[in-house]
């Protein structure tokens, strides 16, 4: 029995259940138009692509790393932890999670507890926040 304080890592949980499909990408959604809306301040995202995956990808490094949700993940009510011990994943390896997240086709190589490429090299998961 698991101690409701500190839940097994997801590593080691027999009865992890991934969050939908459906969820993680409500999240990503809310996620991008916020990075639009943050970009428009220093460049027009529609001209220059670039600047709303930039701050994609800080937005990742910074929330994930302190936080272990992003603003989707905690209007959706996700988590993006350490498979191994279910912890905050750092602000290194939230900016390399956000890096491969923007390349898109790490995030749709997924195994069977729905991490994406982009997760399993940065050693992280998504799970269900608790509230």
């Amino acid at each position: 029995m698991t101690n409701p304080q500190h839940p097994a890592p997801p590593a080691t949980d027999p009865a992890f259940t991934p969050p939908t499909l459906g969820r993680r990408f409500g999240a990503l959604v809310i996620d991008w138009v916020l990075c639009l809306l943050v970009s428009n301040f220093f460049a027009d995202p529609v001209r220059d692509g670039w600047a709303p995956v930039l701050v994609l990808v800080f937005e990742y490094g910074f929330f994930l790393g302190l936080f272990a949700q992003t603003p989707g993940m905690y209007i959706t009510r996700l988590r993006c932890v350490a498979w191994s011990d279910g912890g905050r994943i750092g602000v290194i390896r939230g900016l390399l999670r956000g890096a491969l997240l923007a390349l898109v086709v790490p995030a749709v190589i997924m195994d069977e507890n729905r991490r994406g490429l982009h997760d399993r090299l940065t050693g992280a998961v998504v799970t269900d926040a608790r509230r």
